[in-house]
């Protein structure tokens, strides 16, 4: 009898680098599948300008129902100088908005690591950031981005910061969950000192964590929080925040590894998971084989996580520690007298480590 598991992935390498960086993230889906006895099968489909370049728009019928027929989706990026001048529904990124509306995803993952090897690429002092490992729980379909009323009033404007209880709810639980699988910690930002719908998200997050006594739960005003992710981000294992908050502070901690190639995300919670590097399409390096392709990979580990494959998910993460221990470093992260790997490279290491990284006990699929 064949137990061999298999999955669908619909795949939207998008515009810009994405095509590059996604390869290789399905080079090493292949090698994990292969070592911990489960099959990918990816199927590639247009989005963003690629998409309004073949069909006239960002996000083509075809495109939404292979995603939501599939059992997760592997994005690229999206955009770049040739649609600059596009306007309203034509814009490469409402492809990817329309994207995380039809999967229904409310929950954006955002992981934010710092290896040993990588401390020293930091902006920050080694000391201070080696060994970071945060992950940030965001809400992404409420707060003051779909607020209503909004809009121009006169010579102003207006944009409406709103959140329900059940909103509020949903997004407690995603991170008290995912604080029980790491360190047991929940930091939920807000501000609740100026702010009402402040009020009402640290006192539904409370309520939530009553059911969770096992998970430890503090609570910060987002301008102390944005010192304390400079000042000591060894400190924070899971934080939990509101669409805006969620934006800006996991930006800013995308800065302590030192380069935007190395940051996953997944967007979870809807029907189909939606699985990205956080980095942008970086036209002016597309199609040179430079990208660091570390995000997408490891966005492909969250992937794993995510349809139960851990083991494997474990085994990509190690793949990528391994190769950087080794030395491997793409453009943006190697020294001046230091010899870059390329994309394809780098992509071809993690993949060989990885599958290498199978435990001598691991059980037989």
């Amino acid at each position: 009898m064949d137990n061999t598991r298999s999955y669908d992935i619909a795949w939207l390498p998008g515009d810009g680098i994405g095509p590059e960086v996604t390869r290789e993230a399905l080079r090493v889906l292949e090698a994990v599948g292969s070592a911990h006895g489960f099959s990918v099968t990816a199927t590639e489909h247009r989005i963003g300008g690629a998409a309004l370049d073949e069909t006239g728009g960002p996000l083509p019928g075809s495109t939404r129902e292979a995603c939501l027929e599939s059992d997760a989706v592997l994005l690229g990026a999206v955009g770049g100088p040739q649609w600059n001048d596009n306007t309203g529904e034509q814009r490469p990124e409402r492809g990817l908005l329309a994207l995380r509306k039809a999967l229904g995803v409310y929950a954006n993952l955002r992981p934010v690591r710092v290896p040993e090897a990588l401390a020293g690429a930091s902006p920050l002092r080694p000391d201070r950031v080696g060994g970071t490992d945060i992950l940030f729980v965001r809400e992404l379909t409420g707060g003051i981005y779909f607020g209503t009323p909004e809009g121009r009033t006169g010579h102003g404007a207006r944009s409406t910061m709103a959140y329900s209880e059940d909103e509020i709810e949903r997004i407690a639980h995603v991170a008290f969950q995912r604080a029980r699988r790491r360190g047991g910690h929940v930091t939920s930002v807000d501000k609740a000192n100026v702010l009402e719908v402040s009020e009402l998200w640290r006192e539904v997050v409370t309520e939530v964590h009553d059911d969770c006594p096992d998970v430890t739960l503090r609570h910060l005003y987002v301008d102390n929080a944005a010192m304390q992710v400079v000042r000591d981000p060894r400190q924070f294992d899971v934080v939990l925040t509101g669409n805006l908050f969620g934006d800006i502070l996991s930006d800013l901690a995308a800065a302590l590894p030192g380069s935007l190639g190395l940051l996953p995300s997944a967007s979870v919670g809807g029907t189909v998971g939606l699985f990205e590097p956080v980095h942008g399409s970086a036209p002016d390096i597309a199609g040179q084989d430079v990208a660091n392709p570390t995000a997408a990979i490891l966005s492909a580990a969250l992937l794993l996580d995510e349809v139960g494959e851990t083991a494997a998910a474990d085994a990509v993460r190690h793949g990528v520690d391994a190769a950087l221990d080794a030395g491997f470093r793409t453009a943006d992260l190697a020294a001046a007298d230091e010899e870059a790997a390329s994309t394809s490279a780098f992509g071809r290491e993690v993949a060989t480590r990885a599958a290498d990284s199978v435990p001598q006990n691991a059980p037989t699929p």
